[in-house]
């Protein structure tokens, strides 16, 4: 039994088709197609129910499943001990994580990483759209947010920051806010689909509806109105503190509350079988983030 098509037929059921598999291992869709027909042809029996549009396992499929992640498991667990600096991975990796995030943290940290695993192939797609990462064949995701889809496996990396800001040209027209209730009476950068900014006083937590005439589904057209004077912004402190630095924005820090952290997570497809090539990636951002805590400037 070869495993590369034992590997199709997991990747085929994750991703729900055999056009998802092929992305996801880097091959044709009509090269999945032989793996597939290969290794039901070696079993004896059919492993998945396709139509143009949808695949699905059969009984058969559903019994050899478990079997399946077990022999892959094996495979992965051999050449992580046999190879325990990495330098076995090949491949591609893909990863998906905000626009900001990945040209500020990500894309720096990926030629070092890239030179240790020099048979890996990197595909990074930045974007400020939370994407079904099942669907894309994506190995992991960075995300800032609370997690909304449950099925999904996510490990918590690091806490991150969130500053209120603005630039000095704003406040001198309309005035510092001093406290959260001011916040109302201001004009608030948002993202789309945000009607309230969650804040942390002491032990308790409060959401102030904001809104303004701006709103934008990227966090770096946010910052670029901010800067322009448009309005305040609620960003993550990794993304602000170079203006803070320099001057282009201010600080806004209020008397009886401040921005709740929220925190970065790497977020996986499925807790069984997570690649090798994904937990060199991920231990090697947190090495990073450790190193360069989102706390502070990076």
């Amino acid at each position: 039994m070869r495993l590369e098509d034992v590997e199709v037929f997991v990747e085929a059921i994750r991703a729900g088709s055999l056009a998802g598999a092929a992305r996801r291992l880097s091959m044709s869709a009509m090269a999945a197609t032989r793996s597939l027909s290969n290794l039901e042809a070696e079993l004896g029996v059919r492993l998945v129910h396709r139509t143009t549009r949808s695949l699905s396992p059969t009984s058969d499929g559903e019994i050899f499943l478990p079997h399946a992640h077990a022999l892959l498991e094996d495979k992965i667990n051999a050449l992580a001990d046999l190879f325990p600096d990495g330098s076995h991975l090949t491949g591609r990796l893909r990863i998906t994580a905000s626009a900001a995030f990945g040209r500020k943290i990500i894309a720096p940290m990926l030629p070092d990483f890239m030179r240790q695993h020099s048979s890996l192939l990197v595909d990074l797609l930045a974007t400020d759209e939370q994407i079904d990462i099942v669907g894309h064949g994506i190995d992991v995701a960075l995300r800032i947010a609370p997690l909304r889809d449950n099925r999904l496996v996510a490990h918590r990396l690091c806490d991150n920051p969130r500053d209120l800001c603005a630039s000095a040209n704003y406040l001198a027209e309309y005035g510092y806010p001093k406290t959260l209730s001011d916040l109302a009476t201001h004009s608030c950068l948002t993202t789309s689909d945000t009607t309230h900014w969650t804040f942390r006083y002491g032990v308790q937590r409060a959401r102030q509806k904001v809104s303004g005439r701006f709103s934008a589904n990227s966090i770096e057209a946010i910052y670029e109105a901010c800067l322009g004077g448009m309005g305040i912004a609620n960003l993550s402190r990794w993304y602000v503190e170079p203006a803070f630095a320099t001057d282009q924005l201010k600080r806004i820090v209020l008397k009886d509350a401040q921005p709740e952290d929220l925190a970065v997570w790497a977020v996986y497809p499925t807790s069984r079988l997570i690649p090798a090539k994904v937990r060199k990636f991920v231990d090697a951002l947190e090495t990073r983030l450790v190193r360069d805590p989102l706390t502070r400037q990076v």
